[in-house]
């Protein structure tokens, strides 16, 4: 059964009256991991969508970047969409929700972020209802300023990235102590480590931004200490 057929039973469920605690209960394990990754970047970003007011075709075209959608299932993609935009929860619900889901320790609510930061800055703007959700969001997943603020400096052009903010390292640190850091994020950003945790195989394309950043921020911090 594929993913999106997977999305599709699990759609059916919320359609017919089934709480969204009780079908990410089921989600829990891989590759049923994978589905809710889906699930809550759409969900997620349908309520960012309505935090900005609107929805423009390059947010859509954003979306299908980072998850291949098979045509015959549009449709189902669709409902989902319209199930989370129009439920009267908020996206702390949502958010609380998701993070209950995904150990915040592992990775995966970071891999998240970033497909909501593709999504949002989509259209060539970076609006500040978007910065807000995303936000609160973030804070709800537990990520730190300073981890948002590093998602922010790969994803909105005119934030001037902080190198010491992109590896989550602190200006007085040793270079050991940065070198480890960087290999660290290197090491979780393996497409292999991704699928582990659940981001599915389509959306590990953007590990490739990540990946850029990173050595870029290492590059500078390194050659700054030479």
């Amino acid at each position: 059964m594929s993913i999106w057929e997977r999305i599709a039973e699990a759609i059916a469920a919320l359609r017919a009256g089934e709480s969204l605690n009780a079908v990410f209960e089921k989600l829990r394990t891989p590759p049923e991991r994978s589905v809710a990754f889906t699930i809550a970047v759409v969900a997620l970003g349908a309520k960012m969508a309505k935090a900005d007011g609107l929805v423009t075709r390059d947010e859509v075209a954003a979306f299908r970047e980072v998850f291949y959608i098979p045509k015959e299932e549009e449709a189902n993609t669709a409902r989902l969409f319209n199930l989370a935009r129009q439920d009267v929860a908020g996206f702390e619900d949502y958010a609380t929700r998701v993070a209950l889901m995904f150990q915040s320790t592992d990775g995966t609510l970071c891999d998240l972020m970033e497909g909501l930061f593709h999504i949002a800055v989509a259209d060539g703007a970076y609006h500040p209802q978007e910065d807000d959700y995303l936000s609160r969001v973030a804070g709800i997943f537990g990520l730190s300023d300073r981890e948002f603020r590093g998602l922010r400096t790969r994803f909105v052009a005119d934030a001037e990235p902080d190198p010491y903010d992109v590896l989550g390292v602190d200006p007085d640190m040793e270079i050991e102590e940065i070198r480890f850091a960087w290999r660290t994020l290197v090491r979780e950003s393996h497409p292999d480590r991704m699928m582990a945790r659940g981001v599915p195989e389509e959306a590990v394309k953007l590990a490739e931004k990540r990946l850029i950043a990173i050595n870029r921020a290492w590059e500078e911090i390194s050659e700054g200490r030479a």
